[in-house]
């Protein structure tokens, strides 16, 4: 998807933010030739200072050079925004900044293959603080529809052998846009299982888990539809894309959810935030 362009022949220039970790090399920046003289920490919240004036970052990172380098760091910024990225490029690339020399500053232009067409989701924290740099705190909330346990067995013991436990839930998040009248709905699903029946206060403790756990996936696949649509007037449009075969919006009754069996991908890193692949959900009614 681009990323920038006009609205419908008008001239108003529109930047298009999704909430997916930016891989494209046109929105991250290098910043070179940064003195040794200068801590991390320093570098860090100098860098953050600066370039988070241009648009919301998604990383910065402060490295040292190379050891066949001269002595110092270079630093990496990642925007969302290509159109945030090349205006930061232009507006501090030969200036001083926060040192008394002159810093580079250069777009990447060497990319992995691998990750230029990989598409992962946001996290839940980052979605979050994207929403409220762009919305602000009030310009959007989130409701549970629906948190229900989805387990398929008890974990009963059978004869001599007890039988592995595995806990399942369920639940469905909307988000709303007050100030735009949209909202868009997410689905989450989180397991765990257990080889041996576990004491009542680990099973308490893994619910409580696997609850929070649905809940953010949920609210990370709502945000997934949703577009930050930046206006060149300094005004801020949202978008969001609907599939009916997700959720179906049947409101006002009452019955169940069932979701069919869910093959997990791990992503590197990643560690919680999981993200759910093939999940087909038959939403029939809401509780």
């Amino acid at each position: 998807m681009e990323n920038s362009g006009r609205l419908l022949g008008m001239d108003i220039e529109a930047d298009i933010i999704e909430f997916k970790v930016p891989n494209e090399n046109n929105k991250t920046l290098f910043v070179w030739d940064i003195l040794p003289t200068l801590s991390e920490a320093f570098i860090y919240e100098s860098i953050c200072g600066v370039f988070s004036g241009f648009g919301a970052l998604y990383l910065v990172k402060v490295c040292q050079n190379a050891a066949v380098a001269e002595p110092g760091f270079y630093a990496i910024v990642k925007y969302y925004s290509s159109a945030q990225a090349s205006k930061a490029q232009r507006t501090t690339d030969g200036k001083s900044l926060f040192q008394e020399s002159p810093v580079k500053v250069r777009l990447c232009t060497r990319q992995n293959p691998a990750f230029a067409s990989e598409t992962k989701a946001l996290s839940n924290p980052k979605c979050q603080e994207l929403a409220n740099r762009y919305l602000g705190f009030n310009g959007w909330s989130s409701k549970i529809i629906t948190l229900q346990d989805l387990s398929g067995g008890d974990g009963a013991c059978t004869g001599a052998e007890t039988q592995a436990l595995t806990l399942k839930y369920g639940c469905i998040v909307e988000l709303t846009f007050p100030q735009h009248c949209l909202s868009c709905r997410g689905t989450g699903v989180a397991e765990e299982s257990f080889q041996s029946h576990p004491d009542h206060l680990e099973l308490c403790l893994t619910r409580g888990k696997l609850q929070k756990r649905a809940k953010d996936k949920a609210l990370v696949d709502a945000f997934r539809n949703v577009l930050l649509v930046l206006l060149s007037n300094g005004k801020v449009a949202v978008e969001c894309r609907f599939d009916p075969d997700q959720v179906l919006p049947v409101e006002d009754l009452q019955g169940l959810i069932k979701v069919n069996d869910i093959s997990w991908s791990q992503c590197a890193g990643a560690g919680e935030e999981d993200f759910l692949s093939d999940l087909s959900l038959n939403a029939s009614h809401w509780s």
